[in-house]
């Protein structure tokens, strides 16, 4: 059961309009992509997936699953949106709330265990080497884990276990965690026990029905078998600007830690044929990932260039992510940003330059001094943009007269469309 129900608020102007798991990342993949190929790769071909913010364009993305082999009349990949009945069905009112509200769904194939996961992460995991752990300590609930620096436990549910890895304590996202060891968000459980207690906490008229809020520490309490499974291959979290900027630029690494080369790992994903890419005379790419589609008469270096982008001669793109179909002009630089899908910043733009100014509105979500361009705007020529900015979606700066944004500043407006 895949939890993809999420706005990730943190991600600002990116999730407006969809939800996190649909986000673009690594030139051509949406971030549920590696949760659903890592599912393919360890054989799970019976997954649920928990839409509810904005779903279209992940609906859309998912399809019947044919891309991740899917789409079979045994199991399969199912949508699951929130419903009403006559006597049931509501809007999700946490994780755990999801999926209680989809036990008939899960009964229907009476398994022995259920995995829980989130799909708005990036990683690279083996789920039958969890379950192998799972068997072998005859646990009833299993939560892989992770080690983060201490100053970064605060932001996830923290882990303390004895010598055996048996969970004796958990706390969800503590302010002085005493734990390096975090939950992924990734549950292993045996379904009669992860039943019983979804039918209790759905009683329980205090609980905001969320897996590490209420369920995991309720069952930790009546000294249910919980053990973690501490888990070191790759995993990153990219819920917020800064961290799903990094993480794309890792790509260009000459040796990415997260692998998208490994022919034995596949990371699969719905995306449009596109011819292959092409570079100009006078063109120079350096330490990039460019994807089919792309035409490049300028300068990239360090930098994601998603399927069809266009960067126009005399342009320099530097330390920065440009997605699907956007075309950029002549003569721009283009520093340290983020430019969604289907945009167009036409010659002679600059953007990510001058001083470095905390963002007025949103500095918890714009910082780092990253620029934020979102879908389908226009970026009228010569128009200079500074560092921690914002542009909303579908806003056709050109009509609006503005042809400066200083550092901090975000852009709102009349949309497009």
């Amino acid at each position: 059961m895949i939890l993809a129900g999420g706005q990730g608020t943190r991600l600002g102007i990116l999730t407006e309009d969809i939800a996190k798991p649909a986000v673009p990342f690594g030139g051509k993949y949406r971030i549920i992509d590696f949760t659903l190929s890592n599912c393919a790769n360890s054989s799970i071909y019976t997954v649920g997936v928990l839409t509810q913010y904005k779903p279209r364009v992940l609906s859309a993305h998912l399809g019947i699953g044919r891309d991740w082999d899917m789409d079979r009349k045994q199991g399969g990949l199912f949508i699951l949106s929130p419903y009403t009945a006559s006597s049931k069905g509501e809007w999700y009112k946490g994780t755990a709330h999801a999926i209680q509200q989809n036990m008939d769904f899960i009964d229907k194939f009476s398994p022995k265990y259920v995995l829980v996961l989130s799909g708005d992460h990036v990683y690279s995991m083996d789920y039958n080497e969890m379950l192998d752990f799972h068997i072998s300590k005859n646990a009833d609930v299993t939560i892989s884990c992770i080690k983060v620096p201490l100053s970064e436990a605060s932001r996830f549910g923290t882990v303390i276990t004895d010598n055996v890895l048996r969970i004796i304590d958990f706390e969800e996202k503590p302010l002085h965690p005493k734990s390096q060891l975090i939950s992924m968000g990734i549950y292993l459980f045996n379904w009669k026990v992860l039943r019983n207690a979804l039918v209790e906490d759905e009683k329980d008229k205090d609980s905001q029905h969320d897996f590490g809020k209420n369920v995991i520490p309720k069952l930790l309490s009546k000294e249910t078998k919980m053990y973690a499974y501490e888990f070191e291959g790759y995993w990153r979290d990219v819920g917020t600007i800064h961290s799903l900027w990094e993480t794309n630029l890792e790509l260009t690494h000459p040796m990415p830690a997260l692998n998208l080369y490994d022919p034995n790992w596949r990371f699969y994903t719905h995306s449009e044929e596109m011819p292959p890419a092409f570079f100009g005379k006078g063109s120079n790419v350096i330490k990039s990932l460019v994807s089919e589609g792309s035409r490049v008469w300028g300068e990239v270096e360090s930098s994601v260039l998603f399927q069809g982008v266009k960067v126009g001669k005399g342009t320099v793109v530097r330390n920065s992510v440009v997605m699907t179909n956007t075309v950029i002009g002549e003569n721009c630089l283009i520093e340290n940003a983020i430019i969604s899908e289907n945009s167009i910043v036409k010659d002679g733009v600059q953007i990510g330059i001058g001083e470095e100014v905390e963002n007025e509105e949103f500095p918890s979500i714009y910082n780092h001094g990253i620029t934020v361009i979102g879908e389908g705007v226009t970026i009228p020529a010569k128009m200079k943009i500074g560092k921690n900015c914002s542009v909303a979606n579908f806003l056709d700066v050109e009509k609006m007269g503005i042809n400066l944004l200083k550092s901090g500043k975000n852009l709102k407006g009349e949309r497009q469309n």
